[in-house]
């Protein structure tokens, strides 16, 4: 609290008194105007300033990069390949022994030799092919080639099945009267006799039973099979699945057919009878027996009430069935010409093995290990590690290979989700000896997850080996993470790209963590991440530390690494912040920059608390120069903290090392209040005061002041003191060094212009324009590097506000550099006043017989001549300031001429007139000079008031008087009262009616607080109505708020109530029993705008208008400017307005 207590006083100190920079330099003993003092000479060797303003720019240049967060398209600048990544020929899946490999072998010849089914187009479909294909992945010469495959012909053939699914139908035919059916399947094998296969005691077919049996189920039948009744419905859904032993896969056929159930008979138990029914003529007919037993063992009454409808059928071969298997919809054919159908259905059908000859099958090797096994092997004959790009193979397998795994695949009766595990497991552990393209790996995990969630759970054996990869491959990327800067670096897009695949790895991983009975990880796996993250952050911090500044070498030889290694923690912390922090947030949700910055951060710390203290004792310039350096980069560590919105930096273990540079930057800005000096003092000796080129108008000392003061902007912003007090002493110093430096070039610039030869007769001086653009452009950079300067203000501050002192030495620095610029206008302009009062007396003394033009022509081209070289010479800035001037003289010399000049015709105020707007042209330029506004100011409405009343004739003046009065506005509406009236016109009549209503809220004039007021009525102008008088309401006595509704009439044409200026005045008096009355307010209403006048009135009749509110006012200075000027006139209608006048003039005071 006391620390808030003596800023906000010290403030008020400063703010209090603050004089002006000039005077104060003035003031100061030993200095003089003419005179600037010379710089002290400090620590720092007095030269002339440039080594040590290079300096600091070098130490400046670094923070320009630094301002602002930074965009990730600036960091990655390369887009080479990414850097390898270790690979471990051991991390790999076991390598086999001879027995197993001839025992793989033999298994992949089986697989090809007794293949069943259709290959597909893009399979290899030359047998072959195939086992030559074999014969390379097992490196066998031909003979040993040959006898496996003798051995394998040998072997015993497999034993096939059938998978079957039933899906689903749609558009099936009606048969019911309600417009739907209530369809089954019954489907079964087709042998090559045409009769169903006979049925053995081993065989054990699966059936489904229809919903809503009555009784207990019936035994399943063995060869037919049947599924569910799906009632009401054109298009069912049965998802039902069946298997079947096929004996001939060349001449089996796979039968289905589709029935419109109509009772409630049990057609399982007609299955399982018919069953043991052989020799049938024609599938249809055995089928159709099967109804027909259903009725006749059926309780649901005579045969000819229970007709089930025929739908459709199928006959689909067995060699047509894909060696891959296939889903599709087949569209339902009828089983003879007679039969009408219509629709599709859809099956899932897999031929697949259920007794295999070899000797992996003997051992009990399950087709899991065995498919896992050989895709191993296929991958390792695949993927070449020396080939060019191996790192980027996405696991494209070749067309035999392909096939091969396809077929083993099918025959082994892997499902899906095994197939997507088997494949995952071998290309995540192929990847930890032989890198792959991390989008492959995340498809193989993405195709299981889908296959995850479909399926049921794998067998405990085989999740255990899933789990086992998952554990073997995120330890792999955990390890690659740990040296994340080395191998997937922030300015390589390709490593970029792998790490952001390689991160929604492992984020797949974590989604099969809760599915697992068994789980592969031990603790959340984005812990594990965090925790790699610190540790490779660490190693990186001492790897770089111990190569930049060793902490055996002493304090002032490891001052320069420390700086060094700073500022590569800056680069890495832009990197973590613009690269790698989205892609660890949005993918594995871990704040991978907050953990970075602060554990680096808390790391710099320690080191800059020990290194700073061991060199406090020993602090000179040079050690104050590189602790400087060191604090700024620290600041900008700071900075990139407080530019992310919502970071709290109260927590930061570098909030308070401030405080340990203190020292050092306090010496240093006194070099820099030196040293800016002999600055501008070596830039002024040198100076020609010539532009330094075509393009530019200021010459060098200005623009070496305006760098110098630039730099120091960057440098306070740059050092972000961050202590209000500390920060406010700072700012308040550098505030006034930078003032006193302004000024102390202005001074060192006067003297040099003073010391220019001048050439005789010359009216516009080159060194003295050079001089003011060089003010000018001085006081543009002072003034914006003083607004670089604000210090944080703590909590009595507000955003965006520059603290009071600085706002008053802006100020006062603005005004003193503004007074030099005027000065020096006046200077320049002051040259030209003789000039300029010659030829406006040669405009007024122009005879009457030349034209206007050529009266006005000298000045013009004079004004011209001189115009174009201060346009070559000055900047936009300064021209316009020497306009303004200069329009100034010209309008202060037509007025005198004015002055002078009475009696005279109206030519003269003609040709002034048309002097005034050929000048407004010229000095506009067509918007390229002065604006109108600045033209128009308030001089040159005098004179062109005056002009335009000199012009007029009596009449004119009159009216305009009137016109006045209706372009007056209330200043204040509610000030003097209000006014509510009616006025309309009676053409039938030729009168206007004009009806004073009521008054309200006027000014108490009388010592009671109220008033007596009345309306006086009167017409204008009167050479308009010069028969009309005025008429007055009654007096209200004692009142603020006077109700009249009084109505009076003026028989005038309507053609003069359309004049120019033509209206009814109304006077609001407050009556005085013993003394003058006083006048409360007036207002005037325009009669071309009443009903009547603006609108002629049909058929005669008359209408009132709705009532108009008037504010009263009282005259202002352009009314009574029309009487004085009426007043000078000699004529007799002006003097009798003005004597009619006289009498209310006294009561017509500008407003309060």
């Amino acid at each position: 609290m006391s620390t808030l207590l003596e800023i906000k006083s010290s403030v008020l100190r400063q703010v209090q008194v603050c004089p002006s920079f000039r005077r104060r330099t003035e003031e100061e003993p030993g200095g003089t105007g003419a005179d600037p003092q010379e710089p002290a000479t400090g620590a720092w060797k007095p030269g002339d300033g440039v080594e040590f303003f290079t300096q600091m720019r070098l130490v400046l240049k670094k923070g320009e990069g630094r301002r602002s967060l930074p965009c990730p398209e600036v960091l990655l600048r390369s887009s080479s390949p990414a850097p390898n990544e270790p690979v471990d020929p051991n991390r790999g899946l076991r390598a086999l022994t001879p027995e197993e490999v001839e025992m793989l072998y033999e298994e992949a010849l089986y697989t090809v030799l007794y293949r069943a089914g259709t290959m597909g187009p893009n399979q290899v479909d030359d047998q072959e092919a195939l086992l030559s294909y074999l014969q390379q992945v097992f490196d066998t010469s031909p003979k040993e080639h040959a006898e496996a495959i003798e051995h394998v012909k040998k072997a015993k053939a497999p034993t096939y099945a059938l998978k079957v699914s039933v899906i689903r139908a749609k558009n099936l035919m009606a048969k019911d009267p309600n417009g739907f059916s209530d369809p089954y399947c019954m489907l079964g094998i087709l042998p090559a006799s045409g009769a169903p296969r006979e049925p053995g005691p081993h065989k054990e077919q699966r059936f489904s039973f229809r919903k809503g049996a009555k009784h207990g189920s019936p035994p399943p039948a063995k060869c037919i099979q049947v599924t569910e009744i799906k009632s009401s419905t054109l298009n069912p859904v049965w998802k039902e699945h069946f298997l079947f032993e096929i004996e001939d896969v060349s001449t089996d056929q796979l039968h289905l057919d589709i029935w419109d159930h109509d009772d409630d008979v049990s057609l399982v138990e007609a299955c399982r009878k018919l069953n043991e029914v052989i020799s049938l003529k024609g599938m249809s007919r055995y089928f159709k027996q099967i109804v027909k037993s259903a009725r006749a063992n059926g309780r649901a009454g005579p045969t000819e009430d229970h007709n089930d409808d025929f739908l459709g059928c199928l006959n689909i071969p067995i060699w047509e069935v894909p060696v891959a298997g296939e889903d599709r919809w087949f569209k339902l054919e009828p089983r003879s010409s007679a039969s009408c159908v219509q629709g599709d259905c859809q099956l899932v059908l897999k031929l697949i093995t259920t007794q295999r000859d070899t000797v992996m099958s003997q051992r009990g090797r399950s087709g899991f290990l065995s498919y896992l096994l050989l895709l191993s092997r296929l991958f390792q004959f695949e993927h070449r590690a020396e080939e060019p790009d191996s790192s980027s193979w996405r696991g494209d397998l070749s067309g035999p290979a392909a096939t091969l795994l396809c077929l083993h695949g099918a025959q082994s009766n892997l499902s899906a989700l095994q197939l997507a595990v088997l494949h995952w497991q071998v290309s995540s552990r192929h990847h930890q000896t032989c890198t792959l393209d991390y989008g492959y790996l995340l498809g193989l995990l993405e195709d299981m997850q889908a296959h995850w969630e479909e399926a049921a759970s794998l067998p405990q054996e085989q999740e255990e080996s899933l789990a086992d990869s998952f554990s073997a491959f995120s330890e792999y990327t955990l390890r690659l993470l740990r040296q994340l800067r080395d191998y997937f670096p922030a300015t390589n897009s390709t490593a970029i790209h792998r790490l952001e695949l390689l991160l929604k790895c492992l984020d797949k991983l974590q989604l099969f963590q809760p599915s697992f009975e068994i789980c592969p990880f031990e603790t959340e796996l984005n812990m594990d991440i965090a925790a790699a993250l610190k540790r490779g952050n660490r190693g990186w911090y001492d790897r770089l530390l111990n190569a930049k500044s060793p902490r055996e070498q002493p304090g002032l030889q490891r001052l320069p690494g420390l700086v060094e290694l700073v500022d590569v923690i800056y680069e890495d912390l832009q990197s973590c912040y613009s690269i790698y922090a989205s892609l660890f947030q949005s993918i594995v949700k871990i704040d991978f920059f907050t953990l970075t910055y602060r554990q680096l951060e808390r790391l710099v710390a320690e080191e800059v608390w020990v290194l700073t203290e061991e060199l406090r004792p020993r602090m000179t310039l040079g050690v104050a120069s590189q602790l400087f350096e060191l604090y700024l980069s620290l600041a900008d560590i700071q900075r990139f903290w407080n530019n992310i919105l919502g970071r709290d930096s109260h927590s930061l273990a570098l909030t308070g090392i401030h405080v340990q540079f203190l020292p050092a930057v306090k010496l240093w800005l006194q070099v820099l209040r030196d040293q800016t000096k002999w600055r501008l003092q070596g830039a002024v000796d040198v100076d020609t005061l010539e532009p330094m080129d075509s393009s530019s108008k200021h010459s060098s000392s200005a623009a070496t002041a305006s760098l110098c003061f630039s730099h120091i902007q960057e440098l306070w912003a740059c050092l972000a003191w961050p202590d209000p007090a500390q920060a406010q002493g700072l700012g308040s110093q550098l505030s006034q060094d930078l003032c006193e430096a302004a000024l102390f070039y202005t001074r060192l610039l006067r003297r040099k212009v003073d010391t220019q030869p001048r050439a005789s007769g010359q009216a516009v001086s080159e060194p003295f324009c050079v001089a003011l653009n060089n003010v000018e452009l001085l006081r543009r950079a002072v003034g914006q590097a003083l607004q670089g300067l604000a210090w944080p203000q703590g909590a009595s501050g507000f955003a965006g506000e520059l603290p009071r002192p600085l706002l008053s030495y802006t100020q006062t620095l603005d005004e003193d550099l503004q007074r030099e610029a005027h000065t020096v206008t006046a200077h320049l302009t002051s040259k030209m006043v003789g000039d300029i009062r010659k030829y406006v007396q040669h405009i007024s003394l122009s005879p009457d017989s030349i034209q206007n033009d050529e009266a006005v022509d000298p000045l013009m081209k004079y004004l011209d001549e001189k115009l174009a070289l201060l346009n070559t010479l000055l900047v936009k800035g300064n021209l316009n300031r020497v306009l303004e001037a200069l329009w100034e003289l010209l309008l202060q010399a037509i007025l005198q001429a004015l002055g002078t000049n009475l009696d005279v015709s109206a030519d003269f105020y003609n040709r002034f007139h048309f002097t005034l707007e050929a000048l407004v042209t010229f000095f506009h330029a067509d918007g390229q000079g002065l604006p109108l506004e600045n033209l128009k100011d308030e001089s040159y409405r005098k004179l062109e008031e005056e002009l335009r009343l000199h012009r007029c004739s009596t009449r004119e003046c009159i009216e305009q008087y009137y016109l006045d009065k209706l372009k007056q506005r209330s200043l204040e509406q509610n000030r003097y009262g209000r006014l509510s009236v009616r006025c309309y016109y009676e053409a039938a009549e030729q009168r206007l009616v004009v009806e004073v209503l009521h008054a309200a809220d006027l000014l108490p004039l009388d010592a009671n607080g109220l008033s007596d007021p009345f309306v006086i009525v009167e017409l204008g102008p009167p050479h308009h109505f010069p028969l009309v008088h005025s008429q007055r309401t009654q007096v209200k006595s004692r009142t603020l708020h006077p109700v009249y509704d009084e109505l009076f009439h003026f028989s005038v044409p309507a053609e003069a109530c359309r004049r120019r200026g033509a209206c009814v005045l109304f006077r609001v008096m407050d009556h005085d029993w013993l003394s003058t009355n006083d006048f409360a307010g007036e207002a005037a209403l325009s009669l071309g705008s009443i009903s009547g006048i603006v609108r002629p009135q049909v058929g005669g009749s008359t209408k009132a208008g709705q009532p108009i509110t008037l504010h009263l006012r009282r005259p202002r200075a352009q009314v009574r400017s029309a009487l004085r000027m009426l007043e000078g006139r000699t004529s007799r209608e002006a003097q009798e307005f003005v004597k009619r006048l006289k009498e209310l003039e006294k009561f017509m005071e500008a407003d309060p």
